[in-house]
């Protein structure tokens, strides 16, 4: 497509968008009585419409059915889960006996490495990339003084070329190949909070299992994003959580794919609770842990009924919008982005604006991370000041992630319009 830098441009985008109706299901922030940009999706999901409705449904049965509601109602809180798996395996790109709604991200993470990471003398290293998420890397240290082993010998962390920002493939295949004989896990992010950078996941995948290791990943910026096929992938499992763009509410409920070949093997090693015995018999309290032969067989805890409601709300969307044709709009929309960035530099004739986010299609998704040259963190308190909701990253990296679901192409112009706004008045 050959883009222009115009607002009628960007309006006859969204005119011929055949999904610029799910904006109005969302409630979008106000600023001086119109609707703000919001680009911070890659953060925190703007709330759905509909969240209150299926919130205030389970307050009723608590308050209409008290305990009963596990079990009578609209939507017994029993069977709550059994909801959310059919669409969210479409998302991830899995069978539904894979994947499992429970606890927080890094709970499930260090559930998932509970099982997956029992390191022995000679095969004890985690292999991840530099700069992963802080919970990430605190979860990775913490396991290994678990296993009361040296993090500095333990956690190998693959690092970008000198000048670069992002990993190249071949330097990751490269670190798995060389620790091949002493690696336990392999654990990367499905894309990078940072740089934006989407991971070759089937390819590090393979890497790994041919290393002899485990594979897992953490999808909190890739699930509801780019597009997954856990399964297919063979990966090992994986953890996300939902708060970002699934859209399920600020410390929303987590997601976890644990692939079938594990899954189906009860007598695999786990951290166990009674949600995630034998549903025949979890009531007939009995001693020994019967695990459910799915990913449902890492549950803990009774599951938390409002939040699993504010998740159905979110993923209902999901549900009627098509996964498929939320990557087509989010490709669209994030090469439109690139363009009007690029253009900013040409007009200003130098390099105010790197985009370290990786330009090929598939090594990005809605995030567009923005190295500022010049000015950042002015720039970036001018567009908060005109009603842009982004994200600052230390040392001058402004974040933005426009999405499909709510945002606009006339949101990404008129984000470009201000930033030459801005630096035309100075």
């Amino acid at each position: 497509m050959n883009f222009e830098n115009t607002l009628a441009f960007a309006q006859q985008l969204d005119a011929d968008d055949p999904l610029k109706y799910f904006r109005q299901q969302f409630l979008i922030p106000q600023y001086n009585g119109k609707d703000c940009i919001y680009f911070t999706g890659n953060s925190l999901g703007l709330q759905p419409k509909n969240a209150a409705k299926e919130i205030n449904d389970v307050l009723n049965n608590w308050a209409t059915l008290a305990v009963e509601g596990h079990f009578k109602g609209s939507n017994p809180w029993m069977h709550f889960h059994d909801h959310l798996t059919k669409p969210l395996s479409k998302i991830v790109g899995c069978m539904q006996d894979e994947v499992v709604v429970m606890n927080s991200l890094t709970v499930n993470l260090h559930l998932m490495m509970a099982s997956f990471y029992r390191p022995r003398k000679q095969r004890y290293k985690i292999i991840c990339e530099t700069k992963a998420f802080p919970s990430d890397q605190y979860a990775f240290e913490s396991q290994v003084m678990f296993h009361c082993l040296n993090t500095d010998e333990t956690i190998i962390e693959v690092k970008p070329r000198s000048g670069e920002h992002t990993l190249r493939t071949e330097d990751i295949i490269a670190t798995i190949q060389q620790h091949t004989n002493e690696t336990a896990l392999v654990l990367f992010s499905g894309i990078n909070y940072y740089t934006g950078q989407v991971f070759d996941m089937k390819t590090i995948t393979q890497a790994g299992h041919e290393a002899g290791a485990y594979v897992g990943f953490d999808l909190a910026h890739a699930v509801g994003n780019i597009e997954l096929k856990l399964h297919d992938w063979n990966i090992d499992f994986a953890c996300w959580c939902t708060y970002k763009y699934l859209n399920s509410g600020p410390g929303a409920v987590s997601g976890c794919f644990v692939h079938e070949r594990f899954a189906k093997n009860k007598s695999f090693p786990r951290l166990a609770g009674w949600w995630g015995n034998n549903k025949s018999t979890r009531f007939k309290m009995e001693k020994d842990f019967d695990a459910i032969a799915t990913a449902e067989g890492w549950q803990l805890s009774t599951p938390p009924a409002l939040l699993l409601a504010s998740h159905k709300a979110a993923l209902d969307i999901f549900e009627e919008a098509g996964i498929d044709k939320l990557h087509q709009k989010r490709k669209t929309l994030t090469a439109y982005l690139h363009f009007i960035l690029n253009d900013i530099n040409q007009k200003n004739n130098k390099n105010i604006i790197e985009v370290i986010t990786p330009v090929n299609e598939e090594e990005k998704g809605c995030q567009v991370s923005m190295f500022m040259h010049e000015r950042g963190k002015e720039i970036f308190n001018a567009l908060t000041n005109e009603g842009v909701i982004a994200d600052w990253r230390e040392p001058n990296v402004i974040r933005i992630a426009p999405v499909p679901l709510y945002n606009t192409y006339e949101d990404v112009w008129q984000f470009g319009n201000i930033i030459q706004s801005i630096l035309q008045n100075n």
